[in-house]
């Protein structure tokens, strides 16, 4: 692999074959078979395809790359749940290399190699109370938490109330987001955040 072709993919957070047929002045097909050529020899990391990153670059990610690439995975998304509320340091539970996502489109997961993207779907009318930090969008902390109290009330999350320290949170701007949310997410939060 020629190493200024490869320096410019170094620079990317992530790239498609589309990315290394011009990189490398190739066509698309030849790009392909050189992605899955690569990504055999274990230089490239497929997470979906047509959406790769180079394997030397995983060390040197940080949390907010991720949480950029969680983003680009599957678009329209942000950041939110536990990953979310241990980034504002409202939870104890950590959850390394596992990032939690809402969607307007389907929930599915992405596993690769030592971490995981895991996307939940929510209602379009619920896809709000998220803020651009950066590169990535992430759900503003009493959001997370909203989200998660959502899914716990479709038997589609786990939350550990317990590890959750609620004095972080804005109450004023919980109860200002919660106005759309069904009554029993409203209930959830009531009973466990005692407000």
């Amino acid at each position: 692999m020629n190493k200024q072709r490869l320096s410019s993919l170094k620079e990317r957070l992530f790239f498609t074959a589309r990315d290394v047929a011009y990189i490398y002045n190739i066509a698309l097909p030849s790009a392909h078979v050189l992605c899955s050529r690569y990504m055999k020899d274990g230089v490239f990391i497929r997470l979906k395809k047509d959406f790769y990153v180079l394997d030397s670059n995983l060390e040197r990610y940080g949390e907010k790359d991720f949480f950029s690439i969680a983003n680009m995975l599957q678009a329209p998304s942000y950041i939110s749940l536990m990953t979310a509320l241990c980034f504002y340091e409202i939870t104890t539970q950590v959850q390394p290399n596992w990032y939690e996502s809402i969607s307007q489109r389907r929930s599915t997961q992405f596993d690769r190699n030592e971490f995981a993207f895991k996307y939940h779907r929510i209602k379009s009318e619920l896809y709000f109370g998220f803020v651009r930090s950066d590169t990535f969008f992430i759900a503003e902390a009493e959001k997370a938490l909203l989200d998660a109290a959502y899914l716990v009330s479709l038997n589609r999350y786990s939350l550990d109330w317990n590890s959750l320290d609620t004095k972080f949170l804005d109450i004023s701007r919980l109860n200002d987001l919660m106005t759309p949310f069904p009554d029993r997410v409203k209930k959830i939060i009531a009973e466990r955040c005692r407000i």
